[in-house]
């Protein structure tokens, strides 16, 4: 049997991060089997179904790498197909007209009501219920439009799906839907049920918990193959201890047997670790290109200095492509800004002026600027003064670059060189003698 699945979301607005994952499963399920990955728009809300969400659909599923095999298939198209499926469903006796609560004659598909039902779920096992605990349902509302259960079903048939992978909110959906296809004579697909997506609380992740949109993980930074990998890892697990997987990695490891069936808590602290190990893992070429881009489009320019160098130290620290050049502004000009909370803590102490201009005075009178000479000079000063490293390392640090933190202060100190780290040094103990506030 060929493989043959689908992602078929509504366009009605921005894409939820439920619905990609959906869609990022289903990709890996048909990918690992050289199967086919079908995408079908149910646009049958057609006041919510507009140009621009089918756009903005395509363009996430496109941002992702979520290629589907064939020409995608439109549900409002299939409206016709629909309803004389219904038609043929009356004639059979397996539907019927009923007026529901005044609003106009339905066509109601009729359930079973004795016995059990079941299924053999892919991903939580077996799942069955009373027959007697479901009721009939409405397959074509009295205006005429095919309800979301018998387009769904009809046109799984019509595209050949062989397995269903799609949230476990669809459970119930899924013991109407097999009874459709029954009533229809048509081969049953395979169906998976991929556990919610939850908050800290353990409630359903939504956008009042933070960003929810493919759209709005875009804006904020986020690299298409971080929040691929981090959604697939809501549900999945490779087998091992490995988080931050090639795309390779991830078709030839994927199946079903590796997903959870209980929920999955969506964690922001390891969303933004995870993008800064795919921004590290970047051959230097590519983090060239963006890094140079954002330091000019910041109004800095990258002549004069080491740019190897810096970039060596920053693109293991750089979680945001966004974060340059906020983070790095101090090496390209010496009006870089002071953190505010950096200066309170580090620089507004009794001392702290007195302590930059010895220092300062005595880096000058290194012959050799180098990790060496800084940091053992600094371990000399703090032995002598009988205290800690520390109690040098961060006034220093904060005095140099206005950041408390950054690369090591040494590699730091060595790519400002010897007569920039004087300079500054000096020149921030004479604002803090002056009472200049460095913060903006």
């Amino acid at each position: 049997m060929s493989v043959r699945v689908r992602f078929a979301p509504s366009p009605t607005g921005n894409v939820h991060i439920g619905n990609i994952r959906a869609a990022i499963f289903n990709w890996l399920f048909a990918r690992h089997n050289n199967g086919s990955f079908l995408l079908r728009v149910e646009d049958t809300d057609l006041e919510r179904s507009t140009a621009e969400a089918v756009q903005t659909l395509m363009d996430s599923m496109e941002w992702l790498g979520l290629d589907f095999d064939e020409e995608a298939v439109y549900q409002s198209k299939n409206r016709g197909r629909h309803l004389a499926v219904a038609d043929d469903l009356l004639k059979r006796g397996l539907a019927y007209r009923e007026n529901k609560g005044g609003g106009g004659e339905c066509v109601i598909f009729r359930m079973p009501k004795e016995g059990r039902l079941s299924f053999e779920d892919l991903v939580k096992g077996r799942m069955q219920k009373k027959a007697a605990d479901t009721q009939d349902f409405v397959i074509v509302r009295s205006n005429g439009s095919p309800v979301f259960h018998l387009a769904n079903v009809v046109d799984d048939i019509d595209m050949q799906v062989t397995h269903v992978i799609r949230g476990d909110d669809h459970v119930e959906n899924t013991f109407k839907h097999i009874e459709l296809f029954k009533a229809l004579d048509a081969p049953l697909p395979h169906f998976g049920h991929l556990p919610m997506i939850v908050n800290n609380q353990g409630k359903p992740y939504s956008k009042r918990d933070g960003a929810a949109f493919v759209g709005e993980f875009r804006e904020q930074g986020y690299l298409p193959e971080t929040l691929f990998n981090f959604l697939l890892l809501l549900g999945w697990a490779p087998g091992d201890d490995r988080e931050v997987l090639t795309r390779e990695e991830m078709i030839k490891l994927f199946t079903l047997e590796h997903c959870k069936s209980s929920a999955a808590r969506f964690d922001i602290k390891k969303l933004i670790w995870m993008n800064g190990e795919y921004i590290r893992q970047k051959p230097r070429d590519i983090y060239a290109q963006s890094f140079k881009e954002r330091i000019e489009a910041g109004g800095l320019s990258v002549s004069g200095v080491d740019l190897d160098g810096i970039m060596e130290q920053m693109q293991v620290r750089t979680k945001f492509y966004s974060d340059i050049p906020g983070n790095c502004a101090y090496f390209f000009s010496d009006d870089y800004p002071f953190n505010a909370k950096a200066v309170k803590k580090r620089l507004m102490k009794d001392g702290v002026p007195d302590l930059l201009d010895v220092i300062a005075a005595a880096y000058e009178e290194l012959e050799e600027f180098s990790l060496e000479t800084t940091h053992d000079l600094l371990v000399k000063m703090g032995e002598l003064r009988e205290m800690g490293i520390g109690a040098l390392v961060h006034p220093v640090r904060v005095a140099v670059s206005g950041l408390a933190e950054g690369p090591g202060l040494f590699e730091m100190l060595v790519l400002l060189g010897q007569k920039r780290v004087c300079k500054r040094l000096r020149l921030t103990a004479q604002h803090l003698r002056d009472g200049v506030i460095l913060t903006s």
